[in-house]
């Protein structure tokens, strides 16, 4: 049994902080690909794919929330979850660049949102043993969603991929599109460095590899082809993104930061 995590205001100041962005990757990440799946609402191919897309999205903003909360009671500057979702700029985001791609078709939706489900389910299952007990909870909470995302998510990948020429045609162009934001998924820096060494975080290279041979036996089923690695300039996560990520906080932020204090 790991030991339980300090109190905020007990640890130093740079692991406070690394743990603040740490938490914060993981909910702008959910946050942006929830705010994304919302798109598809009243658009889908089919209403039972309009249903699911929305309850993985609701999913996903559930637990932007509950990262975003403890995020904000760790940065101890009195920032709640509202004021840190709807009030940084693009900039001060942390999410996976893979996250804030646009929607596409609907194999452009299927084959971001497996990439990521897939990612989170080895996330979320090294962070069950963290140190922080704070943190372990929302992972197990979030665990169980995520296995339901990803068995969606890959039964769509595979249906798609075997099916007709033109879905398998889409499927693929949507991979070679996106593979390239890939890199970033378990390409540790300083931060998640810290993470691991204070027994917060799994460590990266060895959730790397689970996820590949996850995604490798994901791809045989669907008669996809894997892309080559890809350089990439984007590293979402230090907050540097592409430009799809401020247009859709425009969209997200308008309310609340046109009529600041609003209530209903």
């Amino acid at each position: 049994m790991s030991a339980p995590a300090a109190a905020p205001e007990r640890r130093d100041r740079a692991t406070a902080e690394a743990l603040f962005r740490y938490v914060l990757r993981l909910a702008d990440t959910s946050l942006v690909l929830g705010q994304r799946l919302g798109e598809w609402i009243g658009h889908a191919p089919a209403l039972e794919q309009d249903l699911g897309l929305a309850n993985l999205a609701l999913d996903l903003i559930g637990q932007a929330r509950l990262l975003l909360t403890y995020a904000g009671e760790v940065e101890g500057r009195g920032r709640d979850e509202d004021a840190l979702a709807y009030l940084r700029d693009a900039p001060e985001f942390l999410n996976l660049t893979l996250a804030e791609q646009p929607n596409g078709d609907f194999a452009h939706t299927i084959v971001r949102q497996w990439l990521i489900d897939a990612w989170q389910l080895e996330i979320y299952e090294g962070l069950g043993g963290s140190a922080d007990t704070r943190l372990a909870a929302i992972a197990a909470k979030a665990l169980k969603e995520t296995r339901y995302h990803y068995r969606f998510s890959s039964g769509w990948l595979v249906r798609l991929g075997d099916g007709t020429a033109e879905s398998q045609a889409r499927a693929q162009r949507a991979l070679d599109s996106l593979w390239r934001f890939t890199e970033e998924l378990f390409t540790p820096d300083e931060i998640d460095e810290r993470m691991t060494a204070a027994g917060i975080a799994p460590l990266a290279a060895a959730a790397a590899g689970r996820w590949r041979r996850r995604v490798d036996e994901d791809l045989r089923q669907a008669t996809l082809v894997r892309p080559a690695a890809q350089p990439f300039p984007w590293h979402g996560k230090r907050g540097v993104h592409t430009e799809h990520l401020g247009h859709m906080l425009a969209e997200m932020q308008h309310l609340p930061r046109t009529y600041p204090g609003v209530g209903w």
